[in-house]
């Protein structure tokens, strides 16, 4: 994993949104040429520490993705818990639209090449999921006419199916978005994980875009870092592999 000591160096980058102020963190591939995409995480629900898992994953700058650590408003703001869902949406989508502009990659030396994969963490996997089948992403274009990146996939590390005990509080139609869009989707979810287990999330949610893999733990960011990386390395090497292309046609958002 990225030691702690890099992670603190990185320069942290203010973007206003509607609902106040996030910031970003970019950790460029080695030797700062891109070679492959673009991954762009999302933080959890509660807590400022970055999590462990979500650290993991900047370990794929070495394999030349650029990944980018994003952090809500609320977060910046210093408050203790996410806000609802729709203002954490709105955010994403106002901090996806300035990191899409070539002027702003320009202005802070940050290229952003596709394809762009959404990803995150809990509540951020959540965002992932809903955002990225937004045609409101995927038809803006940039004042040089040039349309902007939608994703080309979605990662989920550790998604909230449920709250603990409450199954009946279903979040799957969540994450059915980019399933049933077709857009490739990963999950990675412990074994234990209260929010929902992986048996819970295949008996939920059921698409050939979908690829399910689990790992020892719970919720928990502390689970099996290697086998989270690893399995999201994999996946995004199928991306890349592909040759996919990021910008995707307008869709209408499954009903």
């Amino acid at each position: 994993m990225t030691s702690p000591e890099v992670i603190s160096s990185l320069t942290r980058v203010d973007i206003p949104t509607r609902e106040g102020t996030a910031q970003v963190r970019a950790l460029r591939p080695d030797g700062g040429v891109p070679r492959e995409g673009t991954l762009l995480l999302g933080h959890g629900a509660g807590g400022h520490a970055d999590a462990a898992d979500v650290l993991a994953l900047t370990d794929l700058a070495g394999d030349g993705w650029t990944v980018v650590l994003v952090d809500q408003p609320w977060r910046v703001a210093g408050k203790k818990v996410a806000t609802r869902p729709p203002t954490l949406d709105i955010a994403w989508r106002d901090i996806v639209g300035s990191l899409a502009d070539g002027d702003w990659q320009e202005r802070h030396t940050l290229p952003l090449p596709r394809p762009w994969v959404y990803g995150g963490r809990s509540a951020g996997a959540r965002v992932a999921c809903r955002t990225s089948v937004d045609e409101q992403v995927d038809e803006q274009v940039d004042e040089h006419g040039e349309a902007r990146p939608g994703a080309a996939g979605v990662v989920c590390l550790a998604f909230p199916l449920h709250p603990p005990g409450k199954p009946e509080r279903s979040r799957a139609h969540e994450l059915a978005l980019p399933v049933a869009a077709g857009l490739p989707t990963l999950v990675v979810q412990g074994r234990l994980d209260p929010f929902g287990s992986p048996a819970e999330i295949r008996a939920a949610v059921h698409g050939p875009s979908l690829t399910l893999q689990d790992v020892t733990g719970s919720h928990s960011p502390s689970r099996d870092l290697a086998a989270v990386r690893g399995h999201v390395a994999d996946f995004l090497g199928t991306l890349t592999d592909a040759r996919c292309d990021p910008i995707q046609k307008p869709r209408s958002t499954p009903r």
